[in-house]
């Protein structure tokens, strides 16, 4: 049948076009976004029949943990991760590449609303310019930030006192894990984990050096925030998402 042959065709466009990054309940609702009447049970069945299989999930943490060396926040979150409004709850946290025996660090703000990241900076150090530089360019880009949370674990860049007085001086309330409770972190955590295996696990060989490879998490996060839709987001991307709910909050 032509209309089948079509959907086919269309299921392999999507799924290559997403570098084998969408499941079939991802790729289902690409093609109700575009109109087309299937169900997630068809899409399932014909990427079955076709070999098409989304990449799975790997996982690695980095740590910045040093003991008590500064102010320890409050847990605020309490795992109630999603917000309502955008630059409601912000979330940070560091995470490391290991790529021919260098590292490299990436520091993102990803926002509860629509989980789109609000700014990043990527470092050889995961020092506390790394996160400052990330800071700064968040607050270039959002200033109505009162009403605010900002959580993260306890790592020792969030301790410090020029952090901490950053955060103060735009009205961001502090939000802390507690001590070994990654599930605290799981927005965070969630992220690095998708980051990692979609475009980075079983894919270093890509990538020659550091600037190939800061250039491939510069290229997704552009992707993620832009391209990549959500089921919990009701088939949006993160960027729909959060400008929707500027307008009309949609929880």
């Amino acid at each position: 049948k032509p209309k089948r042959s079509k959907l086919i065709a269309r299921i392999h466009e999507i799924f290559n076009h997403h570098q084998g990054r969408y499941g079939y309940r991802r790729v289902a609702l690409q093609l109700i976004r575009e109109g087309w009447k299937v169900t997630e049970k068809t899409v399932r069945y014909w990427m079955h029949k076709l070999g098409l299989k989304g990449i799975r999930r790997n996982k690695r943490k980095y740590s910045s943990y040093k003991g008590t060396i500064g102010k320890i926040a409050p847990n605020l979150i309490h795992r109630d991760f999603f917000a309502a409004l955008p630059n409601t709850k912000w979330y940070t946290d560091i995470t490391e590449f290991h790529l021919n025996n260098e590292k490299l660090y990436l520091s993102p703000i990803l926002d509860g609303c629509g989980g789109d990241i609000v700014s990043y900076t990527i470092s050889k150090h995961p020092d506390i310019d790394l996160v400052m530089t990330m800071l700064d360019k968040a607050f270039a880009k959002e200033t109505a930030l009162n009403n605010c949370i900002f959580h993260t674990d306890q790592g020792c860049q969030y301790q410090s006192p020029r952090y901490q007085r950053a955060l103060k001086l735009h009205g961001i309330t502090q939000s802390m894990s507690r001590k070994g409770n990654s599930m605290d972190d799981g927005l965070m955590e969630n992220f690095f984990g998708l980051l990692k295996t979609e475009m980075f696990y079983d894919q270093e060989y890509k990538y020659h050096n550091l600037q190939e490879l800061t250039q491939a998490i510069e290229e997704y996060i552009e992707y993620y925030n832009n391209e990549r839709i959500k089921s919990r987001l009701k088939g949006l991307t993160p960027k729909e998402y959060r400008s929707q709910a500027s307008i009309n909050p949609i929880f």
